[in-house]
């Protein structure tokens, strides 16, 4: 399982090393760096709530399934804030809904899944992605997400502590 970042690297930049994490271009979609290193999207910070199991395991299932992921994964519980602020978020924001926080744009609930599937190398994910931004998807996918965040407690991998307030 990989690695989550502490507060401290918020945004730190990544450095390139060897051939392989050399830079290919600057192009974006919706805002989304696609062109980036295999493993991790520089400059993008993805936020979770790290008492949830059921969050903690939807984020390490992506981490796992996914080729490229943001250059940050972090619990929101180790961000004070200072850090929540840096990224354009406050408490209340982390507490409801999970984030993808890019340089130029934040994405919120639902749009965290099409940000990270509009990031990936395979032209598919990526068309996946940019479909569940367009209506009638996006609406759809905004109430499956208010759906899975109010029960998120009840399902599989859920504790008391995935509990909304």
């Amino acid at each position: 399982m990989r690695r989550f970042a502490s507060s401290r690297t918020i945004l730190a930049p990544v450095v390139a090393r060897g051939p392989r994490d050399r830079r290919v271009g600057r192009d974006t979609i919706g805002d989304v760096p696609t062109h980036v290193p295999p493993a991790r999207a520089r400059g993008v910070v993805l936020v979770y709530d790290g008492d949830c199991r059921f969050c903690t395991t939807a984020v390490g299932e992506a981490a796992r399934r996914l080729r490229r992921m943001p250059a940050e994964i972090v619990p929101s519980q180790r961000l004070d804030d200072a850090a929540l602020a840096r990224l354009g978020l406050d408490r209340q924001d982390v507490t409801e809904a999970a984030w993808v926080v890019t340089p130029r744009r934040r994405f919120r609930g639902h749009q965290t899944a099409s940000a990270l599937l509009r990031m990936q190398p395979e032209a598919g994910r990526r068309l996946v992605g940019a479909i569940l931004a367009l209506p009638p998807f996006d609406a759809i996918g905004a109430a499956v997400y208010r759906a899975v965040a109010a029960n998120r407690h009840r399902l599989p991998g859920g504790t008391p502590a995935c509990e909304l307030p």
